[in-house]
Parts: structure tokens; sequence; C-alpha cells
């Protein structure tokens, strides 16, 4: 196996930050919090798990730091469900400067150097 051309359960999924790789108890554990705060995020509509063939719930990394920043902000004293409104509102506000970020840099590279006098 090389690094390359990685083989195994995870094949070349190791790097990617959507992959569901994480058992609820995992989960649960890895954010020092019980299952049911992740069913309550769920329920939120938070994160939404991918189930396995079995039907367990599957979480990857990027909903693992979803979830731990609700966490933090209901560890704080925010009721559950403003907790995950307010992550929402974080993640959109966050795309929509990488978005408005990315629209200034093609502008600006499309103007081209202003015209010689």
């Amino acid at each position: 196996m090389t690094a390359e051309n990685p083989t195994g359960p995870l094949g070349g999924h190791l790097d990617d930050d959507d992959y569901p790789a994480y058992t609820m108890g995992r989960a649960a554990e890895m954010l020092g919090t019980t299952p049911g705060f992740l069913r309550a995020i769920g329920e939120a509509r938070l994160i939404t798990p991918l189930r396995s063939e079995g039907g367990h719930r599957r979480y990857s990394r990027y909903q693992l730091r979803i979830a731990a920043r609700a966490r933090e902000l209901v560890d704080q004293g925010t009721p559950v469900e403003a907790a995950c409104r307010i992550v929402i509102l974080e993640d959109q506000l966050e795309e929509a400067q990488r978005l408005n970020a990315e629209y200034c840099a093609a502008a600006a590279a499309s103007s081209g150097p202003p015209p010689a006098v």
C-alpha cells in the first residue's frame, strides 16, 4: 500500500473531509458528548449523517466540526435549536465571504492593467 494508491477499508478517503468515516458512538466520544446530542442536532437539521448499509449513522470530519461548534454554543447556555440556527448562519456567511473573495479576484484579473495614457 502506497500513499499515492491507498487501499483498504477507506481507500483514498483518508483526506476526504466529507467521507462518513465515524460511527455515532465514535463521533460522540470524539466530541465529548452523547449520541442523544448528535440525534438532536440531526433532528434540528444541522447535520444529516449518511447511513451505512445496516442503517447506522455515519459522520464526516466536516460534520464533526459543525457539531463541535454547536456543542460550544450549547455549553455556553444556548438552546440546541438556537445553536443549530447560529451555526447554519455562520456557515452560510463563511461561504458567502468565500464566494465574494473569488468574484473580486476574478473581476480584478479580468480588468487587467489600466490603459496607458
